[in-house]
């Protein structure tokens, strides 16, 4: 019977022995370093193409690094906690908030690899408050006060959770995510991944800062689903690089579709951008549920320095509680962290400061966003319809919305429009504001 499992395994998905980490010195106790151990039990298994078991306890751990045709098993019980020293995490080439260079791997990683696998009911924590707190401190006591808030994001070197980077094939399913010291699940450079029933909280002990759920960054062939997401920043994000790099490497997310999943916290429900260089195109969302303590349920951000085209974006289906607002756009987005400028004065620059200081012509960019499609919202205790703001000379073009429902304490605005229709809409103010539209063409059917 076990044979006949193994051929059908085989023939499935190339998977088939049990290697079991605590036969290569696992301890699994909570404090011993299982690092050594538990990378020595994925090498095995990739010889063959196996299934990664760890029996219930808590394993510390530092960077793991999966290979092709292997499968991470984290079973009801198992802990993976990320080890609080740098050491832990060798530097590697990535991407980091939109620009190439060396940073710590994270503590998963699946990096230039196909056909991976991480599931279960386990846990991967990465208790992250020791990078929160380094973070704040590095930014309010030191970079702000000097005029570097845009590099203090970059400077401190805060382990992700997640990296699937220059990957295929990429399965991540189940599993309760924790306690992140920077991005939760990031996707680069990589194509056809799921990640499918995902827990994610990142708000135990603390908020921890810049604690993303899920980041889509220049990849295509994405799907993300029946995930639950409570973070400190951007719960389910769309990035494509930034700035002078992004424009360089030019590689789009394509292709994704984001479907029933439910957001409890962050900043916005679903989000486009800033990193929008590389454009951002052929993307669905249906049935997100956005509760509680989010500031927006929809959010386009980019700045004047990012270029890139966000289209053919269709979203539908939502419900949204209690968010700030209900649908925005800025694309003059967070200006201190978006404009490096360079302190006078200002001595020792290092090479990705440099990349982030290069200059971006001013016709590239401005970013453009047009062609989206956006039905069956219903939104109650937003405290604004719209927020929503781009430029005179590259104007938010070609929008559809129908079946809004939005109750909210004020409708708010909307500027640099064009070709926007309405069909179907109420927005309800608690304060008798209508929607504002300035500096708009070809906005109709919009009703209060």
């Amino acid at each position: 019977m076990r044979v006949v499992s193994c051929l059908v395994a085989i023939a499935a998905v190339g998977w088939c022995a049990d290697f079991r980490v605590a036969d290569y010195g696992a301890k699994g106790d909570g404090k011993a370093d299982d690092t050594a151990a538990i990378q020595k039990t994925i090498d095995a298994a990739a010889a063959s193409g196996g299934i990664i078991v760890l029996k219930p306890g808590v394993y510390l751990s530092g960077a793991l690094f999966l290979k092709s045709g292997t499968h991470l098993r984290l079973d009801e019980g198992v802990v993976i906690r990320g080890v609080q020293s740098l050491a832990g995490y060798p530097i590697m080439q990535t991407r980091v908030a939109g620009i190439e260079m060396k940073w710590p791997a994270a503590l998963l990683n699946v990096y230039g690899q196909s056909g991976v696998k991480i599931s279960g009911q386990g846990t991967i924590d990465g208790d992250g408050k020791i990078w929160w707190d380094k973070y704040w401190k590095m930014r309010r006591e030191d970079y702000e006060p000097r005029g570097l808030r845009w590099a203090s994001d970059y400077d401190c070197q805060r382990p992700r959770l997640i990296q699937i980077y220059n990957s295929s094939n990429v399965d991540l399913q189940g599993l309760r995510l924790e306690r992140s010291g920077f991005w939760t699940v990031h996707i680069c450079y990589s194509r056809k991944v799921t990640v499918d029933g995902v827990t994610i909280r990142n708000n135990i002990g603390g908020k921890g800062p810049s604690t993303d759920g899920i980041d889509v960054d220049s990849s295509s062939d994405v799907l993300v689903e029946h995930c639950d997401i409570e973070c400190n920043d951007d719960a389910i994000c769309l990035k494509a690089g930034r700035d002078s790099d992004g424009l360089r490497v030019n590689r789009p997310t394509e292709h994704v579709t984001i479907r029933d999943n439910t957001v409890r916290a962050g900043a916005a429900g679903v989000t486009f951008g800033s990193e929008t260089s590389g454009g951002i195109h052929d993307v669905e969302v249906r049935r997100l549920y956005v509760l509680g303590s989010v500031s927006n349920g929809i959010l386009f951000k980019s700045a004047s320095t990012r270029g890139g085209t966000v289209e053919n974006i269709v979203i539908h289906d939502m419900d949204i509680q209690d968010v700030h607002v209900a649908i925005g756009v800025e694309l003059n987005w967070n200006p201190s962290f978006s404009y490096a400028k360079l302190p006078e004065g200002t001595t020792n620059v290092p090479d990705y400061w440099r990349v982030l200081l290069t200059p971006v012509p001013p016709e590239l960019g401005l970013p453009h966003i047009r062609n989206v499609q956006i039905s069956g919202i219903h939104a109650a205790g937003a405290g604004r319809a719209f927020a929503v703001r781009a430029y005179a000379d590259s104007p938010l073009q070609n929008f559809t919305f129908r079946d809004l429902d939005i109750a909210a304490k004020v409708a708010g605005s909307i500027q640099n429009a064009e070709d926007w229709k309405f069909t179907n809409t109420r927005i309800q103010a608690a304060d008798g504001s209508h929607v504002t539209v300035k500096d708009s063409r070809g906005v109709t059917g919009l009703t209060d």
